[in-house]
């Protein structure tokens, strides 16, 4: 853990000096600040290790029912009605439907 916190930190302090220097962009000051943070989060995930293994976390009993409270998930879409019958879809569909057909007889048929 202090290795890699000093790691991070010796990089965030190299990232520093590259935005001050001639060639430095804003993109070294960003990951100039980002380091440290990622050597806070070694020491914070070290402590947070070191602790569950003093206390562990309570385990989840798999033998109980849980249950979701209400109003926690959005609610199931209403089906929707089937519209009412239309006489110019019918048609339609007949016409596909003799296209389909006509189509598969021209399949069918050899050349020779």
């Amino acid at each position: 853990m202090i290795v890699a916190a000093c790691g991070c930190l010796a990089l965030g302090w190299w990232q520093w000096t590259r935005f001050q220097s001639v060639s430095g962009s804003f993109q070294n000051l960003g990951y100039a600040l980002q380091w440290p943070l990622f050597a806070w989060f070694c020491v914070y995930a070290y402590r947070k290790f070191v602790r569950y293994e003093e206390a562990p976390p309570e385990p989840h009993k798999s033998g109980e029912m849980t249950e979701i409270p209400a109003g926690l998930l959005p609610e199931r879409p209403k089906p929707v009605p089937p519209p009412p019958e239309d006489a110019a879809l019918r048609e339609y569909n007949a016409y596909l439907a003799e296209l389909a057909k006509e189509d598969a007889e021209k399949q069918n048929r050899t050349t020779a």
